[in-house]
């Protein structure tokens, strides 16, 4: 009869977990893995219905920030309600749809923790994520479509932050937000 040993059975857990989205000793204060938190203004409010169920295919619990209409808003409401879950470590990443997608990086951009980037295509999601560790992104309704933002989507959530000299100057971009921290 074959025995898995110890570090087989180890390995296999930690796969099994992996895959199920969870990590093995997690430290205290980090988010939750797949946990997005969504939000858009009345511009993005098509896009953002449309990605949610997409989301939810690629594995993720999605919380919606709203709004719950396509009525007008003020799309710096809807920002702050996804940054401040960033920020708190409930959700692991962020994602905010108004018509250009600037405003909305901007407003998230002034919450502590928040590193917000607008991206555009394949290559702005990817270089957001593995050179600037981004956990935010902000997109364009008016800008880009659907299967545009799909594939910016699923970039941004699969692209690992490189490090190494990256990592030096993500910290470089933290300590310019430090500075600006004020007490109470």
């Amino acid at each position: 009869m074959d025995y898995i040993s110890d570090s087989e059975i180890k390995s296999i857990v930690k796969n099994a977990m992996e895959k199920l989205g969870a990590k093995e000793n997690r430290e205290a204060g980090e988010p939750p893995d797949r946990v997005a938190a969504i939000g858009s203004d009345h511009g993005g409010f098509n896009m953002k219905q449309s990605l949610i169920p997409f989301l939810e295919e690629l594995g993720y619990q999605v919380i919606d920030c709203g709004p719950e209409n396509a009525e007008a808003v003020d799309y710096p409401d809807f920002a702050f309600k996804v940054a401040e879950l960033v920020s708190s470590r409930k959700a692991c990443r962020g994602i905010m749809i108004d018509g250009a997608g600037i405003g909305s990086c901007m407003a998230a951009n002034k919450v502590p923790g928040v590193r917000a980037a607008m991206c555009y295509d394949y290559a702005t999601a990817s270089n957001s994520r593995e050179h600037n560790n981004a956990n935010y992104l902000t997109l364009g309704a008016g800008l880009i479509g659907l299967n545009q933002a799909k594939i910016i989507v699923k970039t941004f959530l699969n692209t690992e932050f490189g490090g190494g000299r990256h990592a030096r100057r993500v910290e470089k971009i933290m300590d310019i937000e430090n500075r600006f921290l004020k007490e109470g």
